[in-house]
């Protein structure tokens, strides 16, 4: 046992064998700190539990610390003190007595050997092992640094130099100074060291998935930009038709997955020749998605007789077809909130063909719509058309 000053310490944990520098600043630190000095310059420094106390209380700081030598101390012009300490040993606060404004602590070393053995090698070898690649991939060390400082073959000093340089929160670190034996200590580290290495390999792949995000993202800008100055040399102006098109699909008002469907064509539109024939028939169909009321609204038209006049002058044959529809409008007029229905109707491909195409997600018969959709299933791929009924939508885009 001995009596030696004592200073509490916030937000650090000094461990054996290791250099630590640190500023004294509090009034009974720098009494303390001057006490060790005038004599043999040895102090015991333990950290206190909660480190925003100024003036902690003996029960306040932990009684586990670590002995150290004054290796050197500097004055601040601010009053302030630099001090740099090499922890010597572990040890253990008796008791702590307050004498002359600083503490003053008896303590026990709580120092232990372990002897070579083929177990202890192996865990050695471990250790190191995976200190070595968590070296690798941290970036805020010093990689030839840490590596010798890690190469020795003690295993307290081996135990103690890795945890004083883990980022790690000051429990932990003081649980791991409280472990006196370094077999136990050096399996912790173990355990702690795979716990950081699987957490900087999954920031190492997301980084590694962000930055080829960028890199597609600077590649696809690179050629839109060229693609723009092709353009203008071919006197197309710098404002093509493609971004016209592109504001009138993003204020025409249409749901989430119709508007989807329209960028997904209007990409294919912009990478085809102008004068192909696929071309005609992407520009065709997004004029006709263009062309839906989509935020327009119309009173529901269930007058049967004038339904009949109008499949009857628009629409020559599809007898059956009309029946069913007429027979529709029947029901509507009967049920006064009726659920969303479909009717679907079933014909050759050739005569289905003559229908516009219906974008994928839209909602055919729903009871809010202005108008309902008649779908057409087409044999023998069973495609679905669709087109809106002449008697229900004003804009009679059936034609």
């Amino acid at each position: 046992m001995k009596r030696v000053p004592m200073m509490p310490v916030r937000d650090m944990v000094i461990f054996p064998q290791q250099m630590t520098p640190f500023i004294v600043g509090r009034e009974a630190s720098v009494r303390a700190l001057e006490e060790a000095l005038a004599g043999d310059k040895k102090i015991f420094l333990s950290t206190q539990h909660d480190a925003s106390v100024d003036d902690p209380k003996p029960e306040e700081i932990y009684a586990v610390g670590t002995l150290a030598n004054i290796v050197q101390s500097v004055k601040l012009p601010d009053g302030n003190i630099k001090v740099l300490v090499e922890g010597v040993e572990r040890a253990r606060a008796l008791s702590i007595a307050t004498e002359e404004g600083f503490f003053r602590a008896t303590v026990r070393l709580l120092g232990a050997r372990v002897e070579d053995s083929p177990q202890v090698k192996q865990i050695v070898e471990k250790v190191t092992g995976l200190y070595e690649q968590f070296i690798k991939l941290s970036q805020s060390l010093n990689y030839d640094t840490m590596i010798a400082a890690a190469r020795v073959d003690d295993p307290a000093r081996l135990s103690d130099t890795i945890a004083a340089n883990l980022q790690l929160p000051v429990d932990e670190k003081q649980d791991l100074l409280e472990t006196v034996d370094p077999l136990e200590r050096l399996n912790r580290i173990a355990d702690i060291l795979e716990i950081e290495l699987e957490k900087l390999n999954v920031d190492r792949n997301i980084n590694t998935r962000v930055k080829r995000q960028m890199e597609r993202a600077q590649k696809e800008y690179y050629l839109n930009e060229k693609l723009k100055a092709i353009q203008k040399e071919l006197g197309r102006g710098e404002k093509s038709e493609i971004d016209e098109l592109k504001k009138k699909i993003d204020t025409a008002g249409m749901s989430k997955e119709v508007h989807e469907k329209a960028i997904q064509e209007l990409k294919r539109l912009e990478l085809m020749p102008p004068m192909s024939a696929e071309s005609t028939v992407s520009r065709n169909y997004l004029d006709w998605l263009l062309a839906v009321p989509w935020k327009k609204k119309s009173k529901e038209i269930r007058d049967i007789k004038a339904a009949e006049k109008i499949l009857n002058e628009e629409h020559y044959g599809l007898d059956k077809v009309k029946e069913r529809i007429l027979e529709f409008l029947a029901v509507r007029q009967l049920v006064k909130n009726p659920k969303g229905s479909i009717l679907c109707f079933v014909g050759l491909r050739a005569w289905a063909r003559l229908r516009w195409p219906c974008p994928s997600g839209m909602r055919r018969g729903a009871s809010s719509c202005a108008f309902h959709w008649v779908a057409f299933v087409t044999k023998p791929k069973s495609a679905a058309i669709a087109a809106p009924i002449s008697a229900h939508c004003p804009a009679k885009s059936s034609r």
